[in-house]
């Protein structure tokens, strides 16, 4: 298989659905830690590890480059990983550079200087272990100034969406949006800072208002993903059909899977 695209849970499906949409001759293998999900709430070390096993076992399936689609693993993982753990001939991406790309309109070999952007006061809705992290504005701030991110940690929005629970999403969503204007009255821009928050994307922009842009990370995702692979074809190996794999019971997951994709899903253990 070529690609492999790992999650938590089932959130990375949004970016995996748009990845496959986008390039429909690249197999794909998408890889759920169900068992350990969520990962919002789990130590840098924890996240750490537990990313590290995922990736190796995408690695069994083939896939020389894996797509963390999980932004708490891109927060709490990726940097370390990259610098003390993957091999030279394997590739790790996570899901914040294209966003950070769309915000501050420049591309991410771009080393000059940072600069100021249109864009001056930017909500971020995420989970708290990526809102600790503070990697989104760490890497913001190579490229941006004059920025002020206001971060919102939303517990219980993953957990909710992964049972299926679109009343307890919605209702949680718009008190994280209440109690980030409260800090932040009039934010220009919103990042959904999980691959989990694009299925309640028209939630979160009813409760922000029209004049909030909303960046939701799945298609931004693709269109870096297709580049990338343009300028690295070697990345792309021999497969066939997409595969789900998880960690946790597959006809439980498979069902939840389904609902949220509202197309069938099915996984094997992996």
């Amino acid at each position: 298989m070529a690609v492999g695209v790992f999650d938590s849970g089932l959130g990375g499906l949004t970016v995996f659905d748009a990845v496959t949409k986008r390039l429909p001759d690249v197999p794909f293998v998408y890889f759920a830690d169900s068992a350990h999900a969520p990962y919002g709430v789990r130590t840098a070390d924890d996240i750490f590890n537990l990313t590290c096993a995922a990736v190796e076992r995408l690695w069994d399936e083939g896939c020389d480059l894996v797509i963390l689609a999980c932004n708490t693993a891109s927060a709490a993982a990726l940097k370390r990983m990259q610098e003390t753990w993957l091999p030279k001939d394997k590739r790790v991406l996570g899901v914040f550079v294209p966003m950070i790309e769309a915000l501050t309109e420049r591309k991410w070999g771009d080393n000059s200087p940072p600069r100021e952007v249109e864009v001056k006061h930017v909500a971020l809705f995420a989970t708290p272990a990526t809102v600790a992290s503070r990697a989104f504005q760490r890497e913001l701030a190579y490229r941006a100034i004059g920025v002020d991110v206001e971060a919102q940690p939303c517990g219980g929005v993953v957990d909710a969406i992964e049972a299926g629970d679109e009343i307890l999403a919605e209702a949680l969503v718009k008190s994280h949006v209440e109690a980030l204007k409260r800090r932040m009255p009039l934010p220009e821009a919103a990042i959904l800072g999980c691959t989990h928050y694009p299925i309640m994307e028209e939630t979160f922009q009813e409760a922000l208002g029209a004049h909030v842009k909303v960046y939701s990370q799945a298609n931004l995702v693709a269109a870096s993903l297709e580049d990338y692979l343009k300028r690295h074809p070697e990345m792309i190996g021999p497969g066939a059909d997409p595969k789900f794999l998880t960690t946790g019971d597959p006809s439980t997951v498979s069902n939840h899977a389904t609902r949220f994709m509202r197309r069938k899903v099915t996984f094997e253990k992996a």
